[in-house]
């Protein structure tokens, strides 16, 4: 399985960005595609993944209200629309994802993208 991911940068406090990852090689229909960060100095933490199956999303406390998942009708290419912008967002921000047949836990993911950096300033 391969992941990509696109659309980091440098964007002020405040702002938008919409990081989207575009996934090939799955063999499954169903699974989980997420995204997590991780900050220079700290562990990785996850983010907000959505259960591509039922479309149900969740979140980290820390970006609730202004984060929202989402995949396109092919459940292969998902998007992490990022609102409200804050120094604290700043990290590097991976795509990741699991084949499985029920909702996953944060600690399941095992596929991985290389990462695309944000950073609020």
């Amino acid at each position: 399985v391969q992941l990509v991911e696109s659309g980091g940068g440098l964007v002020q406090p405040g702002g938008s960005l919409r990081l989207s990852c575009a996934a090939s090689g799955y063999t499954s229909k169903t699974k989980c595609m997420g995204w997590f960060r991780q900050a220079p100095g700290k562990e990785r933490e996850g983010v907000a993944f959505i259960y591509t199956k039922g479309g149900n999303d969740y979140y980290a406390d820390s970006v609730k209200g202004r984060f929202t998942v989402s995949q396109d009708s092919d459940k292969n290419t998902i998007h992490l629309q990022m609102n409200r912008l804050n120094p604290d967002d700043t990290a590097m921000y991976y795509c990741a994802g699991v084949e499985i047949d029920r909702l996953c836990r944060w600690t399941e993911f095992s596929y991985w993208g290389q990462g695309t950096q944000v950073t609020v300033s």
